[in-house]
């Protein structure tokens, strides 16, 4: 019998990674490299994500409304939604408790030098400028604002941006209810009709991923052409291993919680979920990579999809772990470089801050710096900081989204053993 010797999809990802980083190296040595990467090799890299993008609203409308109809009972998704948004919240606070902790700890804001802070404020004081009017248009918003957007003035409007996510989610829920309160028989053809798109959807998947490794080879040359000068980078070195060893950290909690849950081992869920990682960490974009997510949920660690068709798509919306615990630590390193001192009662309002403001936060690159301009003026602490990070804002960006689809991976399995829908994946093999 003839062996199957073809590369796992996670190693293509990384070895079409490291093949963009050669790449950028070597067309660096050339005065016309940088542009050349630009023009002809990054483009591919922006296609792959717009493949991506263009369907994930119809993998939420076509999954989530498929999923509710299957339910036939409304308390069943009650259970599932309770448990979901409890859990994604206090995810959500823990990994922005670990972020605090970890910078007040390593003080990183401490070891900038005066010398390097003003350079990195001239060199982003634009890039600032303009998070900080994003910010602002924000926080003009009413209380209840959050709440009256969830429901769209017109759907097919609401679905040409991919930002307008928990509208498409509402629309999808409550479509998927008004299914259950019908007799069967009459919704028949139109669950047959979501089924079958829901079926074609992930088989588009399954074709766009046979080019996932062109396109990370693209992203990541494009990204590393564009990374400032070392001598910048060295400086916030100590800041970006903060980040990291937060988000390790967090990482191995999930696999904890995994493994108490589910009793599965930390090496099954972390191999699963490779290919989902390796394409967050490359796309930089929760919503490029929830196709991929739910595919891999539901195959490979076994979540059923009425359950991973509700919690990856909210997931990939408002469970942002890594991306809170980013905005903790960045919140303290700018404080620190900037002279602020922040009390227990200030950092406490920035855990709560933090948890609100993730929520929600658009899963594309740099979506949470506007969200950090909001609590740097909650905090006390000059705004103009924020050109502080933007220098090494990218690859942490790229790290933090790894942990935000990990978290939902995490979450789906638990909520998916506690309803009695996570699956014996021998039984699939």
């Amino acid at each position: 019998m003839k062996k199957n010797t073809k590369i796992a999809l996670h190693w293509q990802i990384l070895i079409g990674m490291l093949a963009g980083g050669l790449l950028a190296l070597l067309m660096l040595q050339f005065s016309w490299g940088k542009n050349f990467v630009l023009d002809y090799v990054k483009p591919f890299g922006n296609i792959f994500i717009k493949s991506l993008k263009i369907i994930a609203i119809p993998l939420i409308l076509a999954s989530l409304i498929k999923g509710i109809s299957d339910l036939k009972d409304i308390s069943k998704f009650s259970r599932i939604g309770t448990r979901t948004i409890i859990i994604y919240m206090l995810t959500t606070v823990l990994a922005i408790s670990i972020g605090l902790i970890v910078a007040n700890i390593v003080k990183p804001g401490k070891m900038l030098k005066e010398e390097t802070r003003i350079e990195l404020m001239e060199s982003f004081k634009s890039q600032a400028d303009k998070s900080i009017s994003i910010a602002q248009k924000q926080k003009e918003a009413r209380p209840l604002d959050a709440i009256e957007n969830l429901v769209p003035d017109n759907l097919f409007l609401s679905a040409t941006d991919n930002a307008n996510m928990l509208q498409i989610i509402f629309c999808a829920i409550l479509f998927g209810f008004a299914m259950i309160l019908i007799p069967e028989e009459k919704t028949k053809p139109v669950k047959d009709f979501f089924s079958s798109l829901n079926d074609i959807i992930l088989k588009i998947i399954d074709l766009i991923m046979k080019f996932a490794p062109y396109g990370v080879f693209a992203l990541i040359a494009g990204l590393i052409v564009e990374v400032p000068n070392s001598e910048v980078l060295s400086a916030l070195l100590v800041y970006a291993l903060c980040v990291f060893a937060g988000l390790t950290i967090l990482m191995g909690i999930y696999c904890i919680l995994v493994w108490s849950f589910t009793k599965r081992s930390p090496k099954f869920f972390l191999e699963k979920m490779a290919p989902v990682q390796l394409l967050a960490f490359s796309t930089s974009s929760s919503s490029a990579t929830m196709p991929l997510t739910m595919e891999r949920v539901e195959d490979e660690l076994g979540v059923d999809e009425e359950v991973a068709s509700f919690v990856i798509p909210l997931g990939a919306t408002v469970n942002m772990d890594g991306t809170s615990l980013y905005l903790g630590i960045a919140t303290i390193f700018i404080a620190q470089a900037s002279g602020t001192d922040l009390n227990f009662a200030a950092q406490l309002g920035i855990v709560v801050t933090a948890t609100l403001a993730s929520i929600g936060t658009a899963g594309v690159p740099g979506a949470s710096i506007a969200m950090l301009v909001i609590i740097l003026e909650q905090a006390g602490i000059p705004e103009a900081g924020l050109a502080l990070i933007f220098a090494v804002d990218r690859p942490l960006d790229m790290m933090r989204t790894v942990a935000n689809v990990t978290g939902d991976a995490c979450v789906a399995m638990i909520v998916g053993k506690s309803v009695g829908k996570l699956h014996d994946i021998k039984e699939k093999e």
